[in-house]
C-alpha cells in the first residue's frame, strides 16, 4: 500500500485521472523473450506489464501459456513464426492449421491483433530464407482471409536495421542495393494488407562500436546540442529519432511515403563483457526511461511530427540462455525474479514463482531474439534523474508520465 502523501492530490484531479487516463495511454509496447529457464509464471507476468504502462507485448511465438495468462486484459499480442517455419508456411494448408491453433484458438479473449512471420531474415543473406519470406507472409495472410479473420490480425515481419546501406544523415536513408527489390516486394504487401514495416533499431550498437565518436547523451535521449540534417535542415536530439527517419526516407526513395513504420525493438543492456562499452545499470535506466517518457508525450520524430511513436522496447526479462556477449543476456527491465533490473520509477511487484521447465518458450529458438551484431556499425553510419530509490509521490509522477499528464502534475506540484 502506497504511503499516505503530504501532498495528496485533490479529488477532481483524481476523478480527471480515473475517468479521462486510459484515453489518453500511450501505445507502449515490450518485447517478452523466454530464452531462460528461470522466468516467472506467465500469470504472475501480467502485472509487471501493466507495472510499467504496456498495452502491447510481441512474442517471439505463441506460447499458449502467455496467450491464455493475458486472457481479457486488452493487452495486445504481436504473435510470431520463426525462421525456421517459413518454408513450411508457404504451404496453404500448413500456415491455415497454424493460423487455427496459434491465433484463432485464443480470439477474442486474448487480442491478437498481428503475425509477425521471420525475424531479421533479409540480414542473414540466406538466399533460402530470403526467397521463403514473403511467400510464407502471404500465405499466413491468405488463412486469415480465409477464416475471415484478416480485418482484426495483420501480418508483418521484422527488420534489422542493417537493410539499410545509408542512414546518415536522415534524409539519406536507403536500402541495400541487393535488398531492393525483396524489400520493395514486401512493402507492397504492407500496403495491400494494411500491415506495419517493422524495424529494429539499436543506438546502444553503434555507441558500443565507437564510444569515442558518439555521444553518449545522444543516444539516451539526455540534454544534447544533437545534429542537424544537412538536407532537410531538420534538427535531431537523439539517434533513435535519426535512425527511425532514415527508415521513413528509404521508404520514401522506392515510393512508399505513408507506410507505418513501428520500432518492433529497441533497448538498452544493463549489464556487459569488459569490451562492452556503456552497457551499466545508469544507462540503460536513462535510455529505456526517457524513451518511456517521449513516448508518453505522444510525439513524433522531426520527419514525422504528428504521427505516435510506435515502439517495443527490448525486453521485459534478462533471459540467462541467450547465446553471445554478456549483453545479450542483460537487456530485461525485470530480473528474472520480478524485480527491477534498475530503478524504473513504478512499484516493485512480487514475480518471483518460476516456471523452471521453461527453457526457451514454446517454439521459441535463440536467433529469434538476438539483436545482430551488424547493427553495430558506427555513428555515421547508424544502422531523470539519480538512479535512487523513488518517494510514493515522485514514483506517481513518472507513472502518469506515460498517460502524457506530465504537465499538468507538474504544475500541481510546482516541481
Amino acid at each position: 500500500m502506497m504511503e499516505p502523501n503530504p501532498n495528496p492530490i485533490s479529488s477532481s484531479l483524481l476523478l480527471f485521472l480515473l475517468f479521462f487516463t486510459p484515453t489518453m495511454v500511450a501505445p507502449l509496447g515490450i518485447n517478452y523473450g523466454q530464452i531462460a529457464n528461470n522466468l516467472p509464471l506467465p500469470e504472475n507476468v501480467v502485472p509487471l506489464v501493466k507495472s510499467i504502462g504496456a498495452t502491447r507485448i510481441k512474442l517471439y511465438d505463441a506460447d499458449p501459456h502467455v496467450l491464455k495468462a493475458f486472457a481479457n486484459t486488452g493487452v495486445e499480442f504481436i504473435v510470431s513464426l520463426g525462421n525456421e517455419y517459413l518454408s513450411k508456411m508457404k504451404d496453404p494448408s500448413k500456415a491455415q492449421s497454424w493460423v487455427k491453433n496459434n491465433v484463432q484458438a485464443y480470439l477474442p479473449a486474448t487480442k491478437i491483433t498481428c503475425i509477425a512471420v521471420g525475424n531479421e531474415v533479409l540480414t542473414f543473406n540466406d538466399t533460402i530464407l530470403t526467397n521463403n519470406l514473403l511467400p510464407a507472409m502471404q500465405s499466413v495472410h491468405t488463412a486469415l482471409v480465409n477464416l475471415k479473420l484478416d480485418k482484426q490480425v495483420t501480418v508483418t515481419t521484422a527488420h534489422s536495421l542493417a537493410i539499410l546501406q545509408t542512414s546518415y544523415p536522415p534524409s539519406a536513408g536507403a536500402f541495400r542495393r541487393d535488398l531492393v527489390n525483396c524489400v520493395t516486394q514486401i512493402v507492397d504487401f504492407h500496403c495491400k494488407t494494411g500491415s506495419p514495416f517493422l524495424i529494429n533499431a539499436y543506438p546502444y550498437f553503434a555507441y558500443k562500436g565507437n564510444p569515442k565518436k558518439v555521444s553518449l547523451d545522444f543516444v539516451l535521449f539526455q540534454p544534447n546540442s544533437g545534429i542537424v540534417d544537412p538536407e532537410s535542415n531538420l534538427h535531431y536530439d537523439n539517434m533513435l529519432f535519426a535512425q527511425i527517419d532514415a527508415v521513413h526516407s528509404a521508404l520514401a526513395s522506392i515510393g512508399y511515403k505513408n507506410v507505418c513504420v513501428q520500432i518492433s525493438e529497441t533497448g538498452w543492456p544493463s549489464k556487459g563483457d569488459a569490451d562492452e562499452a556503456g552497457a551499466t545499470p545508469e544507462n540503460a535506466r536513462k535510455y529505456n526511461c526517457n524513451l518511456m517518457k517521449l513516448i508518453g508525450q505522444k510525439k513524433g520524430t522531426p520527419m514525422r511530427p504528428n504521427s505516435d511513436l510506435n515502439i517495443y522496447v527490448f525486453a521485459l526479462f534478462n533471459e540467462n540462455l541467450k547465446p553471445g556477449p554478456g549483453s545479450e543476456r542483460n537487456y530485461g527491465l525485470f530480473k528474472p525474479d520480478g524485480s527491477q533490473a534498475y530503478p524504473l520509477g513504478v512499484p516493485a511487484i512480487n514475480a518471483v514463482s518460476t516456471n523452471s521447465s521453461n527453457s526457451g518458450g514454446s517454439g521459441s529458438t535463440p536467433s529469434a531474439s538476438v539483436p545482430p551484431a551488424s547493427s553495430s556499425s558506427g555513428y555515421l553510419a547508424i544502422t531523470s534523474d539519480s538512479g535512487t530509490s523513488l518517494s510514493p509521490c515522485k514514483t506517481l509522477l513518472l507513472y502518469f508520465v506515460s498517460f502524457g499528464l506530465w504537465k499538468k502534475l507538474d504544475n500541481y506540484y510546482h516541481l
